[in-house]
């Protein structure tokens, strides 16, 4: 028979094993709720959950042998683990307390709260919040804005509230929500694909909340680089995937054709002043492989 948990904390592990050690040893030492955790080292270029799983054999430790991107990695921790509520935590991540019992606390206190994101600080900044919520995308644009990134903590932001989508460097889901929702869409490979599950949660028929009793430390970007050719290519590239997926009516082709016409021109201008020509090349590389990708629906993940 299958050991049953309150919570499974899954990783994903890509080339980072120094961050990843780093992650088990803060939730080993901090987490007291009956939890298991699961590394997926999803396609690094040395078999790493060989080396974790000799470190750390209490834990589960899944190697697949290609890079599945955030959403495939997560969904094959997903798929093994066991718990009644799932955490997706970035590897480059830390927890410097037992406060995610709060996020289980905000998914238990109401029926129609599906999913959870914790407030979030910079790890090498730990008074700068990097994320307390955020706002609505917008209907052409697809912009929206990250609440309190880059502001001094001062409890500013310590009200729980709704929000319309998860941070994916942090987030706990009810098990049972998934079975309804479906897996993380991995059509995306790498970024927005959190907002796009986010949205078929909340069309399931649940809340999303942001719970700042729980902070996460965050490193941000350490796997591919902040602004690095590979985030432009995928920003690009899954921003018009997003609006395809997820816009509606005339909306849906007025972004498009904004995103391809105005957004894209205007950065590419911008690195071209900077003399940052592999941007320029990323991004309208990420545009053309958008048109070439085989399926966009909504029911194809």
């Amino acid at each position: 028979m299958k050991k049953q948990y309150e919570l499974s904390i899954i990783l994903v592990n890509y080339n980072g094993i120094a961050d990843t050690k780093e992650c088990i040893i803060s939730i080993k030492k901090y987490v007291k709720v009956p939890c298991e955790i699961i590394i997926v080292d999803n396609g690094s270029k040395r078999n790493e959950a060989i080396l974790l799983q000799k470190e750390y054999p209490e834990i589960l430790c899944i190697r697949s042998e290609k890079n599945l991107g955030f959403a495939g990695g997560n969904n094959l921790g997903i798929q093994k683990s066991h718990g009644k509520n799932i955490m997706l935590l970035n590897n480059d991540t830390i927890v410097k307390d037992n406060s995610i019992e709060f996020l289980i606390n905000r998914l238990n206190s109401n029926l129609k709260i599906g999913a959870v994101s914790s407030k979030i600080k910079f790890a090498y900044f730990p008074d700068i919040i990097q994320f307390a919520g955020i706002t609505p995308l917008s209907k052409i644009t697809f912009r929206n804005k990250t609440i309190g990134n880059g502001e001094t903590d001062k409890g500013q932001y310590n009200n729980p509230h709704p929000i319309p989508y998860l941070h994916g460097a942090a987030m706990m889901i009810k098990r049972e929500i998934i079975e309804k929702a479906g897996l993380m869409p991995d059509i995306y490979f790498l970024y927005y694909e959190e907002l796009d599950w986010s949205v078929r949660i909340r069309e399931s028929g649940y809340l999303l909340y942001y719970e700042p009793r729980c902070t996460v430390f965050h490193k941000e970007s350490r796997s591919t680089g902040k602004k690095s050719p590979l985030y432009y290519y995928y920003y690009t590239r899954n921003r018009l995937l997003f609006a395809t997926r997820n816009g509606h009516g005339l909306y849906k082709y007025l972004s498009i054709i904004y995103q391809i016409t105005i957004a894209l021109p205007k950065n590419s201008l911008a690195f071209l002043l900077k003399g940052k020509f592999n941007l320029i090349k990323a991004s309208f590389s990420g545009a053309f492989d958008f048109f070439l990708l085989k399926h966009k629906k909504r029911n194809i993940c």
